[in-house]
């Protein structure tokens, strides 16, 4: 029986590509697996920040606080307003922790957004794959940082392609997109809508 990769498992396997020995806990004080975690966790916050249908909410709604910001909560890597707030009277941005208006180039918006947010979910809230390709490219990392071997580093990488492919193959399976999704396709659907036929 197979059992999800928790962190500490991988980092078990990071110290394994430098041929270290597994430790008991994440809290075991040896400086490599320290170094292993964060880089594990670099990884992890890197890819997720890319954004993927398990770590994206739509249409989160945020209320302004008595100054008028938006505040993100915590969580948040990337926001933006829902089609809903987007107009030529205002444009809101991320900018740092508070949604930021270019148009009026304000931070008091005033009022309510509605924003689609990808957001950092902990290493135990990943589904496995995704789980599988930060732990691999984590590893290829750790072991280029710590020991710099380019054989070890191309067989990492070979992994690691691999697993990028497993986690784009659920990433389509889950998203349900279909090409009407793409804004290259729409645009060319919709180029002549406003035009009169003569």
């Amino acid at each position: 029986m197979t059992t999800s990769t928790t962190q500490l498992s991988a980092v078990n396997s990071m110290l394994s590509t430098i041929g270290e020995a597994p430790v008991n806990s994440l809290s075991s004080g040896l400086l490599d697996a320290e170094t292993a975690e964060t880089v594990l966790n670099e990884v992890s916050r890197d890819v997720q920040s890319l954004g993927w249908n398990f770590n994206s909410e739509f249409n989160l709604k945020l209320a302004a606080d008595n100054s008028g910001n938006v505040v993100l909560p915590d969580s948040v890597l990337r926001a933006d307003a829902t089609a809903k707030y987007r107009s030529s009277k205002n444009e809101y941005v991320q900018r740092g922790t508070r949604m930021y208006d270019k148009v009026n180039h304000t931070f008091n918006i005033g009022n309510s957004l509605a924003l689609d947010v990808v957001v950092l979910l902990a290493f135990d809230q990943l589904p496995e794959v995704a789980r599988r390709f930060i732990t691999v490219k984590a590893s290829r990392l750790f072991q280029e940082r710590v020991v710099g071997s380019d054989t070890l580093s191309a067989m990492n990488r070979a992994d690691e392609d691999k697993a990028f492919l497993a986690l784009k193959e659920m990433e389509g399976d889950n998203g349900d997109y279909n090409i009407f999704d793409d804004y290259g396709t729409a645009s060319v659907l919709d180029r002549n809508i406003g035009t009169k036929v003569i």
